[in-house]
């Protein structure tokens, strides 16, 4: 993609995805993720009201009459967005490449953090982590996040998620909200995952073409793993083979989704074609 094309591209998701945050999600973002405790704010007199347990026994007893400690919610937050940029990202049948989806998902997400002055990050990753920008604030910086998606060079290899996990958690120490883009078609080390929404608040992904799922009838085919390189022919005509690709398929995401929520993480099953603010609303519901 040129940078023409990059510059167009994120022009378009800024201007799609900007209703839909301000319009459907920005407040359902803002309930489910309140900030993470409370920190001192100032001291002022004592009013009718105020909890005992707020006195400030120091400043009271110097200036002998009552003074309280005034705390807020700590309203910052960081969110971080793990993207896999293994090759079967850069793949689309139906209205647009994943990686496109995902840009656009990243960019509903990253505008409502923005607008609550929350920081994002990025990692983007495939057998190891390819490049970070670390969390900050700001329109600018989520167009850049958005720009780095779409002109990732996406890698023939495996992605492993526990890659991507391990080296956030040994980099970002801070609790965040974690957002997991992939078509998990890789194996996973789900010890991993499991520590990782243990310190983290973890939302995994799943961005699929509807051909990851099935596949049609159009004879004998050649198909290539655009990750390992591997070759197959086979007869797609072949009912019973076709079946059998389906419900392989169907036992990989009911394992995925086994493994999110026996970890105590979100897990979300996205088409490329389907309206993913649905289903973010309904997570932010939940939370």
């Amino acid at each position: 993609m040129q940078l023409k094309d990059i510059i167009k591209k994120v022009k378009q998701i800024e201007i799609r995805t900007r209703k839909k945050t301000e319009a459907t999600l920005m407040g359902q973002y803002h309930s489910a993720f309140k900030g993470q405790g409370m920190t001192f704010s100032e001291v002022r007199p004592y009013q009718f009201g105020d909890e005992i347990r707020r006195i400030d026994w120091n400043k009271t007893a110097r200036f002998r009459e009552p003074f309280v400690k005034v705390m807020e919610e700590e309203r910052e937050l960081t969110m971080m967005l793990l993207v896999d940029i293994s090759a079967s990202m850069d793949y689309g049948t139906q209205t647009q490449l994943k990686r496109e989806f995902v840009a656009e998902i990243a960019a509903t997400l990253g505008f409502s953090a923005a607008g609550n002055n929350d920081k994002v990050g990025l990692i983007l990753f495939a057998d190891k982590v390819y490049k970070v920008i670390p969390p900050q604030k700001g329109r600018k910086h989520i167009l850049a996040i958005i720009s780095t998606i779409l002109s990732a060079d996406y890698i023939p290899a495996e992605a492993k998620i526990d890659k991507a996990f391990e080296y956030m958690m040994s980099v970002f120490k801070k609790k965040s909200l974690v957002f997991m883009f992939s078509d998990f078609e890789d194996a996973y080390d789900v010890k991993m995952l499991r520590v990782a929404a243990q310190k983290h608040q973890v939302l995994g992904l799943r961005v699929f073409d509807q051909k990851d799922n099935e596949i049609p009838d159009v004879g004998y085919a050649l198909f290539t793993d655009a990750e390992t390189g591997k070759q197959i022919w086979a007869n797609t005509s072949n009912a019973r083979w076709r079946y059998q690709f389906a419900e392989q398929q169907k036992q990989k995401v009911r394992n995925v989704t086994e493994d999110f929520e026996s970890s105590s993480a979100g897990f979300i099953n996205i088409n490329t074609a389907e309206d993913y603010s649905k289903f973010l609303y309904q997570y932010f519901r939940k939370r």
